[in-house]
């Protein structure tokens, strides 16, 4: 009796879907980068040049994932901009150094390749680095039958950027009497979705029979990179946080000099009708505040002489506003007042 044979396709992988997929990737990055030096999809390494007009170029690198949000466009078959937010969550930390993205890598990890579901996410992907001024140039597809339950997945990026030294933001830059701004964000970004699967599962919602929510939960986090180089570019800030995971206090924190507090106004922040559904469900003010956002997706913290300068670089749906000052104390945030959820 003949014995069949072993393949790597009879144990879950398909390198011809694999390979199929790496060519639609090299079409549509040939397609987004114009006059390109390098071919890069499809090698082992990609090559890029750093920009010569930086006297000290300093690398900066960044890499995020969009969590428990994968969940939300599985429930709902929706893939084309978890691409969008995975970009965002690299390339929103590469500019509170000051740094410029250059270049963008995914890692897609999936139960087995679905050529409709990738392309959709990687268009995404290619949008999000169009937005940033970023070049995908690579990336890895891995299909991991037995590690991932059928039709589950998960993406990671990973940002490169470049800041001439000088431009480089430095928490010294940070004085006494600066004004915080908050940049408003476009909705939860992609932070807390699991409290937020949760409470969908706890109040038995049916999410394909909510518009309302099917629009919110997977509407992508923007991407701040064009406003905020363009204000560094004009020396207008001295220093920024991407607000996610840990909310305004722990990010914030992160960038304050010993000796000075960043004093926050919360009933200056205008929060949005997602935030308010979510604390309608049972969910405290300070879990709110530690787990999403709240209507604040980015910080700029600036001299008050460069105010009116600063918002004519916004539209008026992310036009920053004023939270609160920097002044002298320890443990660097202070919170005061209470959001006003209505």
């Amino acid at each position: 009796m003949k014995k069949k044979k072993f393949t790597y396709e009879k144990s879950g992988v398909s390198i011809k879907a694999a390979d199929n997929f790496v060519k639609f990737i090299s079409s549509i990055s040939s397609n987004n980068k114009g006059k390109k030096k390098f071919n890069n999809i499809g090698g082992f390494g990609s090559i890029s040049s750093i920009p010569k007009n930086l006297k000290n170029p300093k690398i900066v690198a960044c890499t995020d994932g969009v969590g428990t949000k994968v969940e939300i466009a599985n429930m709902l078959n929706k893939y084309d901009t978890i691409g969008i937010d995975l970009v965002a969550m690299s390339v929103n930390d590469l500019i509170v150094q000051g740094a410029k993205p250059l270049l963008f890598l995914d890692y897609i990890s999936i139960n087995k390749i679905d050529l409709k579901k990738l392309k959709s996410i990687i268009k995404g992907i290619v949008k999000g680095c169009k937005i940033s001024g970023c070049t995908l140039v690579g990336g890895e597809t891995a299909e991991m039958p037995g590690t991932y339950e059928r039709g589950k997945f998960d993406i990671a990026g990973f940002a490169v950027g470049v800041v001439d030294q000088n431009k480089i933001l430095k928490k010294k830059k940070i004085k006494r009497n600066d004004l915080v701004l908050a940049i408003p964000s476009s909705g939860i970004h992609s932070n807390g979705y699991s409290l937020v699967r949760y409470v969908l599962k706890k109040a038995k919602i049916n999410l394909k029979n909510n518009l309302f929510l099917k629009i919110e939960l997977l509407k992508p986090t923007k991407i701040y990179v064009k406003e905020v180089l363009n204000l560094i570019d004009g020396d207008l800030i001295n220093g920024c946080a991407n607000i996610t995971g840990g909310g305004l206090a722990d990010n914030i924190k992160r960038i304050i000099p010993d000796g000075l507090v960043a004093n926050i106004d919360l009933h200056e922040i205008k929060t949005k009708k997602i935030f308010k559904w979510l604390k309608l469900n049972n969910i405290d003010d300070e879990e709110m505040l530690k787990t999403f956002n709240c209507g604040v997706g980015f910080c700029l913290i600036i001299n008050p002489k460069n105010l009116h300068k600063i918002k004519k670089f916004f539209s008026k749906e992310f036009r920053p506003y004023i939270i609160g000052k920097i002044i002298s104390g320890k443990n660097k945030v202070k919170l005061n007042g209470k959001i006003d959820w209505s």
